[in-house]
């Protein structure tokens, strides 16, 4: 059955340029599928259009019949004093209305109406408000807002005292809550942290329906879609596999047109020297060939024609960081810093060293006090106690999670020539356009630039600097998959000190050799890369949690029950053991998909032997269950 149909979808908002150009493509239900595409290619666009939101100017969407769908991108508006658990439960409103209507009929028969009009509509009634958990709606609530870490105190703040990125892990709940058929995320893990992204990746795994996401998350797009859809100049090209398997088959895609393209040039120089001789012959009087000469000509012609043009891929950034050169071990000495807002602790005694060409990841929930801390690095902030010192020669850049310039309605070009006295314009321009700013794209006003173009600007204007120490707030937020990979290379290249806070895992187990988690007011330092630090954090949960059915060690005299029941403990006490092995197989299997997650052929082999684990698992606690009742436990 297939659940959405676009046919031949033309949208623009400028007179001349298409954003959707005869965009076509089906989706089967269940099918779970990552829309990708550069920022501005009209993703956002088409889940508008989806929705009803905006009228497409030509072309056709059908969306299957009696599907619910649901989209995450805008927050909608809710009665003012609105709290977090009221937005949550507006998910409920089908639950509402039928128990409105049964507490009538609650009435109705208190008061003596005995029917059997009446009792059959109650059972009806009491029947489907089960069915849909109308009688569990709390645990299904406690379940999301844990997940998506929505603490019980946030659940009784007014909705609209929270920020931007809790309004949207809020709204993520209540659209789950929902229980929607067609699930529309827009960017969905962009205000996440990793205990709440991977619980959403655990949910679109499980979701039973079908699934349109627009992420540019890597790691999220590999564990949650199985097709891929790019929208590229307007249209859209297909990939059956996850990102990994879209972006080795981009690549080749790529080559194969290249060669073909080179072949059919190739092609038509050989020709165009061959009919320019016939042509000659011609004119020296052998007529004949003054046919063959036209003839080729004409095939030359059709050449032409059947050519698409040159293959073109995103230009490489060719910008470096400018490096200052260092001298010591010493770049940071944190000594008991201490801060807190509002009677609450971010953090204290925070006492760490940074040396020369270390890089460091600072991972943390939301609102640990992340970023708080890098500005008491940069002395944006000051701590409530203890200091900072940094190393003699250390030269320091930021680029904040929240960009901001002084002067929003300068140009590109003015903006770097204000910041950069001494620049030549020809100089700025040189700059800008290594960062994919070029022709009249530099004279237009920094304020109408994307969240994305405002964190390529001003990295554009750190690159020009000379430092040794990077520090960097969610360097790859709001941007599109080509720019983060801008930001990657240049972050590659560099060779000085880095420490960041990130949620995208790519960025992070490429470059983290070292893990600072912020929890709990304190900063637990983790030596090791993130795939190391993941393991450890792995086995320290296993750790926590109790086995799901512990068997309770008895000594032997106390070993009760006929000769039956005494050989299923013993098979018990065999298959706990098996258990435990498989789990701790399947923990160092998560470990290997972790470090393969860019590999496609790896990953897809590792996920099916994880695969068979898990059934294997599976069928283990089963058999467990079923040796419990046998030995009468």
């Amino acid at each position: 059955m297939v659940d959405i149909a676009v046919s031949n979808v033309v949208k623009s908002f400028e007179i001349g340029s298409n954003i959707l150009d005869g965009l076509t493509f089906q989706i089967q239900a269940g099918e779970r599928v990552g829309l990708l595409g550069r920022n501005g290619a009209g993703k956002t666009t088409l889940f508008k259009i989806l929705t009803g939101e905006l009228r497409c100017d030509s072309g056709e969407v059908v969306i299957g019949r009696n599907r619910r769908v649901g989209l995450i991108s805008q927050i909608p508006v809710y009665p003012a004093g609105y709290t977090v658990e009221d937005v949550l439960n507006t998910a409920f409103s089908r639950h509402q209305t039928l128990l409105q209507e049964m507490e009538r009929l609650t009435a109705a028969m208190a008061d003596g109406d005995s029917s059997a009009e009446t009792l059959r509509r109650y059972g009806e009634l009491s029947a489907k408000f089960e069915g849909i958990g109308g009688y569990d709606t709390d645990t299904a609530v406690n379940k999301v807002a844990n997940g998506l870490s929505i603490p019980p105190e946030m659940r009784s703040q007014p909705f609209d005292s929270l920020s931007g990125g809790e309004k949207t892990r809020v709204n993520l709940g209540r659209l789950i809550l929902e229980d929607t058929d067609i699930l529309l995320l827009d960017e969905p893990t962009n205000h996440l942290d990793l205990h709440a992204t991977e619980w959403l990746e655990g949910y679109v795994s499980r979701f039973k329906g079908t699934v349109v996401a627009i992420s540019h998350d890597r790691y999220f797009l590999d564990r949650t879609v199985t097709r891929v859809i790019e929208i590229l100049d307007g249209k859209a090209e297909f990939y059956a596999g996850n990102y990994s398997f879209y972006a080795i088959e981009k690549e080749r895609r790529y080559l194969e047109r290249m060669r073909q393209y080179e072949k059919a040039e190739a092609q038509i120089a050989h020709l165009e020297k061959s009919a320019e001789q016939l042509r000659l012959w011609a004119f020296q009087g052998m007529d004949k060939t003054y046919r063959r000469a036209v003839s080729m000509e004409r095939r030359i012609e059709r050449i032409r024609q059947s050519q698409v043009g040159r293959p073109t891929k995103a230009r490489a950034l060719t910008a470096r960081f400018g490096e200052a050169e260092f001298f010591g071990d010493e770049v940071l000495h944190l000594r008991e810093i201490g801060k807190s807002f509002d009677g609450r602790t971010l953090f204290e005694e925070v006492s760490l060293l940074v040396e020369g060409g270390e890089r460091i990841a600072l991972l943390g929930d939301n609102g640990t006090g992340k970023s708080t801390l890098l500005k008491i690095l940069m002395d944006e902030e000051s701590p409530d106690t203890g200091r900072v010192k940094y190393g003699p020669s250390v030269r320091t850049a930021y680029l904040p999670q929240i960009i901001r310039f002084d002067d929003p309605s300068r140009s590109l070009v003015d903006t770097m020539l204000y910041a950069k006295r001494g620049l030549s314009t020809q100089g700025a321009r040189d700059r800008l356009a290594s960062f994919q700013f070029r022709g009249e794209d530099v004279f237009k006003p920094v304020s109408v630039l994307s969240g994305g173009e405002q964190s390529r600007l001003r990295l554009c204007m750190l690159m020009d600097e000379e430092i040794n120490f990077l520090i960097l707030d969610e360097p790859t937020n709001h941007l599109d998959i080509a720019s983060r990979e801008w930001i990657e290379e240049a972050v590659e290249a560099y060779e000085g000190t880095l420490l960041f806070v990130s949620h995208d895992r790519y960025f992070i187990n490429r470059f983290a050799t070292r893990v600072w988690e912020l929890a709990n007011g304190r900063i637990t330092d983790y030596p090791v890369p993130f795939a190391r630090y993941r393991e450890i954090k792995e086995r320290e949960r296993s750790q926590q949690k109790p086995a799901a059915k512990p068997v309770p060690d008895k000594p032997k005299a106390a070993a009760k029950g006929n000769k039956a029941q005494q050989a299923a403990r013993k098979q018990m006490t065999i298959c706990q053991r098996e258990i435990e092995k498989l789990e701790e197989a399947i923990r160092e299997k998560e470990a290997e998909l972790e470090a393969n997650a860019c590999d496609y052929e790896k990953y897809s082999a590792l996920y099916s032997e994880k695969e068979a684990m898990d059934e294997a698992l599976l069928s283990l606690m089963e058999r467990w269950e079923q040796l419990s009742e046998e030995a009468g436990e």
